[in-house]
């Protein structure tokens, strides 16, 4: 929907969700929310009127909580709003109204949620190119067919989507992490481990193999943003190709790397992860290991950007403040967190025939997510 068009329509708040300042909210919830409380903005909570609303739990500002309570009486965005977001207004809007916060008019009524996604869809007919682009859509897909209520329980099916069957063979293969270390060629006598034990320092970091550059600081979160380069051949391609990652993320001065440390890790499509300060020294080293993996056959990592051959090196990108290597809130974990919420949501507003995973798409595209490359827009991990 067009910027003009949206600002011009007729909205109101919710009626199916109450304001409620934090301080009256019981001792428990306020408990729950002391995280948030301390945020200088805080407001409170959006609360559903009704258990049967679909609707769920929302922590406000200062800001929307005074938006809301201006649009209690149907209008247009008041002006002062429109001035205070300046260019963002319409994004603000749409994503409001995505979320169920604000209604917005349309044909005699008021709709919200996925019931409205015609009206801020920016990506008719588009659903993006490439192997990895295919892999997240169809993990869309299956994440919509299931019969999960749980949005954390959703977000982990989509996280973990696209690993390679556990076998007995498998287990037998890689039932350690010194299985492992055989089987990439890094065990203490193999050729391999004299590059690994002269660059790389070896770092706890279960269910991982994990190391740390030589030189690169052993501790403490980045200043800025961290860069991740997904390896992503087939299991059964490591044994003759590891010793090409080993080399392409050495040269490419990676600060870090991790690998599945058994068999389940070898076999979850993001088995190898490597971190690099700068998306100019991530690019040097997936170049190097796209020549020196010609050919071998990709599993591919969902919700990646794509680099090349067919899905096998891919990157993300993690917020300033994260630890590289450190378990967390990465980036995938970010996306597939909204992606199910998303998905949950339009279960519960989408108009008869749509498909959950449509809105879920458009839902991320209106946090500034390219949803045709899944890479983030340049200005999501600024620093606050």
């Amino acid at each position: 929907m067009a910027a003009s068009k949206v600002l011009a329509s007729l909205l109101r708040a919710n009626p199916l969700y109450e304001l409620v300042l934090y301080d009256r909210l019981s001792a428990e919830e306020r408990r729950a929310l002391a995280e948030a409380a301390r945020s200088p903005g805080f407001y409170g909570i959006l609360r559903p009127a009704s258990p049967d609303s679909g609707l769920s739990a929302k922590s406000v500002d200062r800001d929307t909580a005074l938006l809301f309570l201006t649009l209690r009486e149907p209008g247009p965005l008041p002006a002062y709003a429109r001035a205070a977001l300046g260019e963002t207004a319409a994004r603000t809007v749409a994503r409001l109204v995505a979320d169920g916060v604000l209604e917005i008019g349309r044909e005699g009524a008021f709709v919200a949620g996925a019931a409205a996604m015609d009206l801020f869809r920016e990506t008719v007919g588009r659903e993006g190119s490439g192997r990895i682009a295919e892999l997240s859509l169809a993990a869309l897909r299956y994440g919509q067919s299931l019969a999960v209520d749980d949005p954390v329980l959703l977000s982990w099916r989509l996280y973990t989507y696209h690993h390679r069957p556990l076998t007995p063979r498998w287990k037998r293969l890689l039932s350690t992490p010194e299985a492992v270390a055989r089987h990439l060629g890094i065990a203490p006598g193999d050729g391999r481990r004299k590059l690994l034990d002269r660059k790389w320092t070896p770092t706890g970091s279960a269910p991982w193999l994990s190391w740390r550059a030589r030189g690169a600081a052993a501790s403490g979160s980045p200043a800025g943003p961290t860069w991740k380069l997904y390896v992503s051949p087939l299991p059964e391609a490591l044994a003759d190709g590891f010793g090409a990652v080993l080399e392409a993320l050495t040269a490419g001065r990676a600060t870090h790397f991790k690998v599945g440390a058994d068999a389940a890790g070898l076999l979850r499509p993001d088995k190898i992860v490597a971190y690099f300060p700068t998306f100019e020294r991530l690019a040097a080293a997936a170049e190097v290991v796209t020549r020196r993996l010609a050919g071998a056959p990709a599993q591919g990592v969902p919700f990646t950007s794509e680099i090349g051959a067919g899905g096998l090196v891919s990157w993300g990108v993690d917020p300033a403040g994260e630890t590289p290597g450190a378990e967390g809130e990465s980036w995938r974990l970010w996306l597939t967190h909204r992606l199910a919420r998303a998905l949950l949501s339009a279960r519960a507003t989408a108009a008869a025939g749509s498909e959950p995973w449509r809105f879920a798409v458009e839902r991320l595209r209106l946090e500034g997510v390219d949803t045709d490359t899944w890479t983030p827009g340049a200005l999501m991990w600024r620093e606050s």
